[in-house]
């Protein structure tokens, strides 16, 4: 690579790159479909919510909607061949799909355990490893997974959801020692609480307030800001990040 920095390099431009995104029928996984769309990106939206997802392509923000349960091999097998068939590789993949379930860690149900582990971080395994291989054999791609700080630190009711969020975090780090070498690089995003319709239903309370007071910048984050980081990882930009874990949490875990 020459020592001279293309100007295109700072455009953050996603023009021409096929990206996937678990999840992206609604949230934060949405908000990641609408800025790569903005940037050029031909989005695929994987989801179990078909007709959201549908709504994604009517919007004109994906090319096509297929439907996926990420916890199903045979599902993602599936998936992940359509889309090979209909565009011939995958330069970016966003594991956004996931769920919390929430309780003190005596109280917690083995249900609720099993299903956050299975969802959270076999669900971004399974499209991981799917989609790598044909990243792979391209010899070039970017996997992006969304964390969470409950990656970084404890939370108190979280025991499931901060075990699938660490464990996905390690996870990518793996992905980038073995993949890099081949093209592939892979990163993580962990924000604090993102004002998603869920995001503000569960935290417009006094729990909500005191723990925004926790955050250094004072507020939750937009999805918009998380979708904004996902593009700078997904362009160009960044192929000199590998096996990072890029915090938006408005500095909750400094303290």
């Amino acid at each position: 690579m020459s020592d001279t920095v293309p100007d295109s390099l700072l455009d953050f431009s996603l023009a021409g790159k096929v990206a996937v995104v678990t999840g992206g029928a609604s949230g934060i996984g949405a908000a990641v479909v609408d800025a790569f769309a903005a940037k050029g990106a031909a989005v695929v939206v994987l989801d179990r919510a078909m007709e959201a997802a549908q709504h994604k392509v009517a919007d004109g923000s994906a090319v096509a909607a297929v439907s996926c349960d990420v916890s199903d091999e045979g599902s993602v097998a599936e998936a992940v061949g359509a889309v090979a068939d209909q565009f011939g590789r995958v330069d970016v993949l966003v594991n956004s799909a996931g769920l919390a379930l929430l309780a003190p860690a005596e109280e917690l149900g083995l249900d609720a355990w099993d299903r956050t582990m299975t969802v959270n971080l076999r669900g971004a395994f399974l499209v991981s490893q799917h989609v790598g291989r044909l990243m792979l054999a391209q010899g070039r791609g970017t996997v992006i997974s969304i964390a969470s700080q409950a990656a970084t630190v404890a939370l108190p009711g979280h025991v499931a959801y901060c075990a699938s969020k660490f464990g996905l975090v390690g996870m990518t780090k793996v992905l980038a020692a073995e993949w890099a070498g081949r093209g592939v690089t892979a990163n993580t995003i962990s924000p604090t609480v993102v004002l998603t319709d869920l995001g503000r239903a569960a935290w417009d309370n006094a729990e909500g307030e005191a723990l925004k007071a926790e955050i250094p910048v004072g507020r939750f984050a937009l999805p918009e800001e998380i979708a904004a980081a996902a593009v700078y990882l997904a362009s160009d930009a960044a192929a000199m990040v590998n096996g990072a874990d890029l915090l938006v949490d408005g500095g909750y875990t400094i303290r």
